[in-house]
C-alpha cells in the first residue's frame, strides 16, 4: 500500500476524544497488514506487535489516533444543535463549517449563526462566541431527537485536497499523519533486519490529557518509546523559530523530555544516510504522548519525532507527504540500529 493510500484510509476513520472504542476497529485493519499480532485495551488503544529477532527488549512507537471535536450539549424545540468542544478547537474556524453528528445514524449538518447583515456593529467586529453558533440538519425537532442525542459525537465533514509539491490539506492530520509515519517505518522494516520486538501504538485521548499514551506504557512498559507527532510548520506571520519546513524532512525533539542518546543516534542516522532533518528545541514538557511515556513507573527513555504541519487544529491542516516517509525512513533505520548493548547502556547519561 502506498503512502498515499495509507493516509487516505486514515482520514476517513472518525476518532474525537473519547470516542475511539468505537472506530478503533478500523484502525486495526490498516495495522493488520504491518504487524504480527494485533491487541487494543480497555482505553481503546490499538497496539500491533512486530516481533524482532532476539525479542528481549522493546521499543514501543506512539501516535495518537484521536482528533479534536464537537459533543451535542443541548437539541432546542426548533431541531437546532448547541454543541461543546472536545480538544483545543479555535472557535473562530467554526461558522459555516460542515459536520457529521454520529447518533443512532450519521447526520450531516452545518454550523450556522446570525449572518452579518442583521448583526450589531459591535458584534460585526468580534469573533462569533460558541454559544452563538448552532448546527443546522435540516431536520425538525421531533427527527432530531429521533436520530440524536445529548452527548452525541460529531467530527468535520472534509475530504482531503491534494496540493502542490506533493502537500496534502485535510483536517485530523494531526495526528493521523503520525500514525501513517508509524505504519511506514513498519513497511520499511520489512526490509531490514532488526532485533527488538515493535509495540506500535495508535494511542486514544492525547488531545484531553495524553490518557491512551499513559495506560499503554504503562502495560508494554519498553526499553525505548517514541512519540511521533505534529509540530507547527513555517507559514506566513508565525516566527521562524516556532516553525518549520514543509519538505524538510522529520522535526527532532531536543530538551528535558527527551533522552539525549536517543536524540544523537536519530540526528546521527540522519546524516549517515541523508536524511535531512530539523531540530525542535523543547525546554519543557513537550505536551506530547512523549512526556507521558517518559515518566512511566520508573521511567522510561524517550524520544520525540514530528512532523511540519501548517494550520494545526483547522479543517485545512497541511503536510507535505515527503515528511512522512522520510520520517518513516529514519524510524526503520533507528530501530535497525539497536541492539541490547545500546538499551543497557541508556541508564547511564
Amino acid at each position: 500500500m502506498e503512502i498515499k493510500q495509507i493516509i487516505d484510509k486514515l482520514l476517513k476513520i472518525p476518532a474525537p476524544s473519547g470516542s475511539e472504542i468505537n472506530s478503533n476497529k478500523h484502525i486495526k485493519a490498516i495495522f493488520t497488514k504491518y504487524c504480527d499480532e494485533l491487541i487494543s485495551d480497555k482505553l481503546g488503544n490499538v497496539i500491533g506487535i512486530k516481533r524482532g529477532l532476539e525479542n528481549d527488549f522493546k521499543i514501543m512507537l506512539a501516535a495518537h489516533m484521536d482528533e479534536i471535536g464537537l459533543m451535542v450539549k443541548n437539541i432546542d424545540e426548533s431541531g437546532f444543535i448547541r454543541f461543546t468542544f472536545i480538544g483545543g478547537v479555535d472557535n473562530r474556524i467554526l461558522p459555516a463549517q460542515e459536520v457529521v453528528i454520529h447518533g443512532r445514524k450519521d447526520v450531516y449538518g452545518i454550523i450556522g449563526s446570525k449572518p452579518p447583515h442583521i448583526q450589531q456593529a459591535e458584534e460585526r467586529k468580534k469573533s462569533i462566541k460558541p454559544e452563538d453558533m448552532f448546527i443546522d440538519t435540516g431536520l425538525s425537532s421531533d427527527e432530531v431527537n429521533e436520530l440524536i442525542s445529548i452527548g452525541d459525537y460529531i467530527t468535520f465533514y472534509r475530504s482531503p485536497s491534494d496540493l502542490l509539491n506533493n502537500s496534502i490539506s485535510a483536517n485530523a492530520l494531526d495526528n493521523r499523519a503520525g500514525i501513517a509515519t508509524v505504519l511506514w517505518a513498519l513497511k520499511e522494516l520489512e526490509n531490514l533486519k532488526f532485533y527488538a520486538d515493535i509495540y506500535a501504538v495508535a494511542t486514544t485521548q492525547e488531545e484531553v490529557g495524553l490518557r491512551g499514551a499513559i495506560t499503554s506504557s504503562f502495560e508494554i512498559y519498553p526499553d525505548i518509546g517514541i512519540a511521533i507527532d505534529v509540530c507547527h510548520g513555517n507559514m506566513k506571520d508565525v516566527p521562524e523559530p516556532d516553525s518549520y519546513i514543509l519538505g524538510n524532512g522529520p522535526t527532532l525533539a531536543l530538551g528535558p523530555n527527551i533522552h539525549p542518546r536517543l536524540f544523537n543516534r536519530l540526528k546521527n542516522l540522519a546524516e549517515e544516510y541523508k536524511i535531512p532533518y530539523q531540530i525542535d528545541v523543547e525546554p519543557s514538557n513537550t505536551g506530547t504522548d512523549a512526556w507521558a511515556i517518559q515518566i512511566t513507573r520508573a521511567g522510561i527513555p524517550t524520544a520525540l519525532i514530528s512532523i511540519p504541519l501548517r494550520y494545526m487544529h483547522t479543517t485545512v491542516e497541511t503536510i507535505r507527504i515527503d515528511d512522512i516517509k522520510m520520517s518513516g525512513r529514519l524510524l526503520a533505520l533507528f530501530i535497525s540500529s539497536i541492539h541490547k548493548n545500546f538499551v543497557e547502556e541508556l541508564s547511564c547519561f
